[in-house]
């Protein structure tokens, strides 16, 4: 997974739409590598967890090469579908809240000892606080740094809510990957414990 991410990374690094805005985005990803393999012994996550950090890691490299406003497939989504803007930003958003719920979770079970029942809500809740925060990170980030790129860097396309809807969509991605988790668990397939654990999926 980690030489998946370099490999894309080095082709995404290839003349992308703005650099000082592929700079920029790159600082989430940074951010996020180093954290995880600072922990990676004291806290190391299950494989499904490291997966799901991939998937999400990889759509954001492919925003950051295009900028989210200006990504192929949020164009090609947008012709298809007659919708009135490029929506990859906001694919990526849900999938914050889809594909990192789980891990999340994983912690609040493993590290925090939340009883199972409420991890599905805190992990939700968890989602939506990080969420938030980013969005007004971003914005602080791109008003200090670099206010010319503002709209390219935030991806409002316009949109006096885009924030509020980001946000929304992340929630929502957490709430429908917890609603699954649960489904799952009643349904006696091993993910009412914790994520972390050997006999879970």
């Amino acid at each position: 997974m980690l030489a998946w991410l370099v490999v894309l990374w080095l082709i995404t690094a290839v003349e992308p739409f703005n650099r000082f805005d592929w700079l920029l985005e790159n600082l989430l990803v940074f951010i996020y590598g180093a954290l995880l393999l600072a922990t990676y012994r004291r806290f190391p996550f299950s494989n499904t967890s490291y997966a799901l950090f991939t998937v999400f890691l990889s759509l954001h490299l492919v925003g950051a090469h295009y900028t989210y406003a200006e990504t192929p497939l949020g164009f090609w989504l947008q012709d298809a579908f007659g919708l009135t803007r490029n929506h990859y930003d906001r694919i990526v958003h849900f999938s914050f809240g889809l594909l990192i719920a789980w891990p999340f979770r994983e912690v609040l079970l493993r590290a925090a000892k939340v009883r199972v029942g409420w991890s599905y809500f805190f992990a939700i809740i968890v989602v939506l606080g990080f969420s938030g925060f980013y969005e007004v990170l971003e914005a602080v980030v791109a008003m200090i740094v670099s206010p010319e790129l503002g709209d390219a860097y935030l991806g409002t396309q316009g949109d006096i809510w885009d924030a509020q809807r980001d946000t929304g969509l992340a929630f929502a991605g957490a709430v429908a990957a917890m609603a699954a988790a649960a489904i799952k668990a009643f349904a006696g397939k091993g993910f009412g414990g914790s994520p972390g654990a050997k006999k879970n999926a």
